[in-house]
């Protein structure tokens, strides 16, 4: 669990404070101690991230812990691929060390995404799929299914990204992971509009935005309405296009927040745009 984004700076170096001060860090486990390794990282304390790497280490259980110590080492120092995938290889040997050798596999996918690698990104993610499927780790195939995805996309393989983002869409219906859906629905609608599949694009928007709505997600609102305006302005609608973005700024109006610059701005061209249509 990434506790970074539920707790503020404040309230991080309270619970820090509260865990590893004194004899507290005796009794902090592996798990929690990585865990807390992100929060320290937050707000800057880099001597106690080195602290709570090696009390995790040395009050590991087995082999499996420390594997899993090893694998936060490598993330922070930034290591090479490669030792990445010799301790996925070492930890896939162990007895439930499989789960770790999944996840250092999916790193290594992203690592490569980053670098445009995409030959190389789609063969870990893989490694790391079949591993998943073995172990019935759904959440882990989503995760692997949209990196493939955005692999696809980026390299103009649209057939194969719909294919991925449709069984990941699937998954996530069979979890009831609504965000989730929501954010599948809107790329997949970005694939289907890209080929010029426009009446299936607009239909998955609109349900992605029903459920930003329902979960009072502004930013998958502004991705859904977003897609929806492409569209709109795509078919030379631009008067529709400029309803979509208008909602969008509502949205926010009402929700007390500052619309994006870029909402307004696009909205702007659109108007003159439209003006400009109705001119001719």
């Amino acid at each position: 669990m990434d506790m970074t984004g539920e707790v503020s700076p404040e309230q991080a170096e309270r619970i820090l404070a509260m865990l590893t001060e004194g004899k507290s860090m005796d009794n902090v486990n592996t798990t929690l101690a990585l865990r807390l390794i992100p929060l320290a990282e937050e707000i800057g304390k880099a001597e106690l991230v080195e602290r709570l790497l090696e009390h995790a280490h040395k009050v590991a259980e087995d082999d499996v812990e420390r594997g899993w110590v090893d694998f936060e080492k490598y993330k922070l120092s930034n290591h090479e691929p490669e030792k990445f995938a010799e301790l996925s290889a070492r930890t896939e040997l162990l007895e439930n060390g499989k789960h770790l050798s999944a996840a250092i596999l999916h790193h290594l996918g992203l690592i490569y995404l980053s670098q445009e690698n995409y030959t190389d990104c789609e063969t870990f993610i893989n490694r790391s799929l079949r591993l998943r499927e073995e172990l019935e780790d759904e959440s882990g195939l989503i995760y692997g299914l949209a990196v493939l995805e955005a692999a696809c996309k980026r390299q103009n393989e649209h057939e194969q990204a719909l294919a991925h983002g449709t069984r990941r869409l699937e998954l996530l219906m069979k979890n009831n992971d609504l965000e989730g859906q929501m954010e599948a629905m809107s790329d997949i609608a970005h694939t289907q509009a890209t080929v010029g599949a426009f009446d299936a694009a607009t239909d998955l928007y609109k349900q992605s935005l029903e459920l930003a709505n329902q979960l009072e997600d502004m930013s998958g609102q502004l991705v859904a309405r977003w897609g929806l305006c492409d569209i709109c302005e795509i078919q030379g609608d631009y008067e529709s296009a400029m309803i979509h973005l208008s909602d969008c700024l509502h949205a926010f109006i009402a929700m007390g927040l500052p619309a994006p610059l870029q909402v307004r701005e696009r909205l702007d061209a659109l108007t003159n745009l439209n003006n400009s249509s109705g001119q001719e």
